[in-house]
Formats: C-alpha cells, structure tokens, sequence
C-alpha cells in the first residue's frame, strides 16, 4: 500500500462508521475480481472462475500414438510438435524473430516455408532467400499495406488447395483477431498448429475471456492439445487460487491423425527447455493438465 492509500485509510478509520461501510464495499468487489491497470486501479466483476477452470480443462493436453519431437532451437523458438509431418506440403509462419532455426528444420523435411512480419526487414536466414518466401506484412483480421489475413496469404502462395499444412505463430497478442478471421476450411488443412498466446491472465477479464473461449473453441473443433509450454520470459499469475502462465505455447493436431486419447499427466517434457537461461524456470502448473 502506498502513502496515499495509507494515508485514506487512516482519515477513514477516524469515521468507524464509514471505513465499515467502505471496508464491506470492497470485499464484495475484492472477491469478484479486480484488474489493476497501470498506476490507477478499475474495479470489475471477473469471469466466473468454473468458466475458467472448464476453458482450461478442455485444453488438458493428451498423450497420443504420435511422440513428441523438437523442432526449432533449444531455447526460445522451439516448440514440441507430433511426428505427423510426412505429406505437409508447407509450413505458414507469422512473427519473424531473430531465430528463425523452426523454420529451417521445416526446410529440412521438406516443406516450403512461408514467412510474414513487418517490422523486420527479412528472416535470420543463412540461406538463399529463393529457398523461402517472405512477406514484409503484418498477419492479422485485414488486407491492407500493413496487414494480410491467413487466408489470404495463403491464398496467394501459390500452393495446392488441398493439402496439409503447418501453422507456427507467434504475433505477440494478434493471434486472438487473426485466428477468429481464419476460414473454417483453412483451418481444418493445419494438420499440426503451434501457437504461443499471450496476456492468458486476462481471463479474468469477462470481455477477454470471451474472446478468448471463441478463439480456443474454434480451434478444438478440429483439433486437440497435445502439448503446453509456459514461456519463462514471463510469470505464472495466482488469481482465485487458480495458477495461469502469461505467456504459453500451445501445441495441437487435428483430431483425424490419432487414435489414442489419453490424458498426459507428466510435465514437464523430456524436451521441454527453458525459453530464457536468465530467467527463473517455471514448469506447466497442475491445473493445466490431468495430474495423477
């Protein structure tokens, strides 16, 4: 509590009356949420939390037929992806960091790689650059000079229009607008689909939650989690007793590929890494996932 509130709460506490009144005010408010917001503070009432507790057990990740293999470096920009990846014709991959090592594993079995971002000038790439395509655009809900929509990049990528696909993004919070653009029939040609979302504490956030049930439910009607991945750059955030990393990595395959469907109940993986080696570890919490 800083000086100000102190020195509220003491004038306050000399009206017994009304500090009683106020103190039962924001206990109510207390405990049905409050999101704190820069140097101020809005009140809100937060999402019911068995509406958040059944938004995350639908993304329990399951343990298949399909193992588990890393693709990309072993830090940040690796991801862990079934071994489904024969017939993948290419490989969509919105958000261009300084690593670029998935996207050259994609080359290697294979797969043409397409590329998008516009605040850099190319991919990290120490490679011919007619080995891969790149679009210096935004991925987003619009087609403009800045933005292009998944569909239509795809559209015009001058790629068969019906075989599989594999999607890897990574747009620091534009995935939510972007994935609720996408086609139901573009959708269903990602045989595999890795997918960092951000700022998942919100979900206390009614208007966030929202948005964000609409997105993982468009995404669980063909697909399923297989695996999750807490980024360490951020934090795991305590709410209501319930544990839920800012920043998260989300694996799924589209639910024609496999035939076993069993609950994973050990995390992390063998092949988990830590995103940075300067920042703590954190580890998937056990509300995430079918714990023994």
């Amino acid at each position: 509590m800083n000086k100000t509130l102190k020195n509220i709460s003491a004038q306050l506490k000399k009206n017994p009356k009304m500090y009683k009144i106020l103190k039962n005010i924001f206990k109510k408010c207390f405990s049905k949420g409050i999101t704190i917001l820069g140097k101020g503070i809005m009140l809100q009432i937060a999402t019911d939390k068995g509406k958040v507790l059944k938004l995350i057990e639908s993304l329990y990740p399951i343990r298949s037929e399909l193992e588990l293999i890393r693709f990309g470096s072993k830090a940040d920009g690796g991801y862990l992806i079934p071994n489904d990846l024969e017939g993948i014709e290419a490989c969509f991959s919105p958000g261009v960091e300084q690593v670029s090592e998935f996207e050259l594993d994609c080359l290697k079995y294979g797969m043409k790689v397409f590329m998008a971002d516009k605040s850099v000038k190319k991919p990290n790439l120490n490679i011919s650059e007619d080995k891969y395509n790149f679009i210096k655009k935004f991925v987003g809900c619009t087609n403009n000079d800045d933005f292009i929509t998944i569909d239509n990049w795809v559209k015009s990528s001058n790629i068969s229009d019906s075989s599989d696909l594999l999607l890897q993004m990574d747009i620091e919070g534009d995935e939510y607008n972007s994935l609720i653009n996408m086609s139901d029939t573009l959708i269903k040609r990602f045989r595999i689909i890795i997918i960092e979302f951000h700022s998942l504490q919100d979900l206390w956030n009614r208007h966030y939650f929202k948005l964000n049930k609409t997105v993982f439910d468009k995404i669980l009607q063909t697909h399923i989690c297989v695996h999750i991945h807490p980024n360490n750059h951020d934090v795991i955030s305590t709410t209501f007793g319930v544990e839920i990393p800012r920043v998260a990595e989300f694996t799924f395959i589209r639910k024609d590929r496999i035939k076993i469907k069993n609950y994973e109940t050990c995390f992390p993986h063998s092949l988990d890494n830590d995103n940075s080696a300067n920042n703590k570890s954190i580890s998937l919490p056990k509300n995430w996932y079918k714990s023994k």
